[in-house]
């Protein structure tokens, strides 16, 4: 049982990397990067205990879908479009439930007297209210002629195609700590830096057919890692 918790430990540590990187990949805004690197760790940790190396699929394959799914759904169910002070947040909600029990919609300065504050910070946290939720990505876009039918999203980017790369590479920086100076110098050489097996052998002094048999075996070891 010991071994199986220190393994379990191992594997969380040797993919934090990786949890930092999907971190980092988006980080926006105001956001603390802090916060998304814990969303990020805390799903790590579920895919670790989730995961079922019986089925033949890679770890990272599993375990970045979580914590990317996680650090989305972190951003969904924080709820405003940006990022504000805490107690002007909560200034806005209350506000916004004065106005809401009002006969009458309430000026700035009956709110203010309502809530104890000034006039100034009534509008200041009501301009912040209208900030809660996003704009419908189907209006049309600011400054549009007329009888332009494009709506903001359609001008938005297509899905990056280098995420899946950028983490499997993290990936594979996480887990060449497994294997010793020379064998991370191969597998950098030739898939990182895409030398042909005859230039690294030319490099290191080998021959073709030595570093092909030295790349095998790390390869081996990564596999084993990440089925670990």
């Amino acid at each position: 049982m010991r071994a199986d918790v220190n393994e379990r430990d191992a594997m969380i540590r040797r993919h934090l990397p990786l949890a930092r990187h999907c971190a980092r990949r988006y980080h926006r805004g105001q956001e603390p990067l802090e916060d998304l690197e814990q969303v990020a760790s805390l799903a790590l940790i579920r895919a670790v205990d989730g995961f079922d190396g019986g089925r033949g699929t890679a770890f990272s394959s599993y375990a970045v879908p979580c914590m990317v799914g996680a650090i989305k759904r972190h951003f969904r169910d924080s709820g405003w479009a940006i990022h504000v002070p805490r107690d002007l947040k909560d200034l806005a909600l209350r506000l916004e439930r004065l106005a809401n029990d009002a006969s009458l919609p309430p000026t700035a300065a009956e709110l203010a007297n309502l809530a104890g504050v000034s006039a100034e910070a009534v509008v200041e946290a009501r301009e912040v209210y209208r900030l809660m939720l996003a704009d419908s990505l189907d209006r049309p876009r600011a400054g549009a002629d007329e009888g332009d039918s494009l709506s903001v999203l359609d001008s938005l980017g297509e899905e990056d195609a280098g995420i899946d790369r950028a983490c499997n590479s993290a990936t594979l920086d996480a887990m060449l700590s497994e294997l010793d100076d020379r064998d991370q110098l191969l597998v950098t050489l030739y898939y990182r830096r895409g030398q042909t097996q005859a230039q690294i052998g030319e490099r290191l002094g080998y021959s073709q057919m030595h570093v092909s048999r030295l790349l095998r075996r790390a390869v081996d070891r990564l596999k084993l890692s990440v089925a670990a």
